[in-house]
């Protein structure tokens, strides 16, 4: 079984639509599921920690293979 309830894919996005596009996709979820976001924006890194640390949303991964993103957001 995967490790996440939903996937986004924001490749081709940049800042700030990875976030926005996250932030809407977590309204959606239950508290404790989790977010797995894919994205192309190197900027995305710095993006998605400061949107942890501001929403309380628990980034559980946060890593970076051949130029794409992937994070795992937990909704709070």
């Amino acid at each position: 079984m995967a490790e996440y309830d939903q996937e986004l894919d924001a490749c081709g996005l940049n800042c700030p639509l990875p976030i926005l596009r996250a932030k809407k996709a977590l309204t959606k979820m239950a508290s404790g599921e989790v977010l797995r976001i894919i994205a192309t924006d190197p900027g995305s890194v710095k993006d998605f920690e400061a949107f942890s640390r501001q929403t309380g949303n628990e980034l559980l991964e946060s890593n970076e293979d051949g130029g794409r993103f992937y994070y795992r957001l937990r909704k709070a």
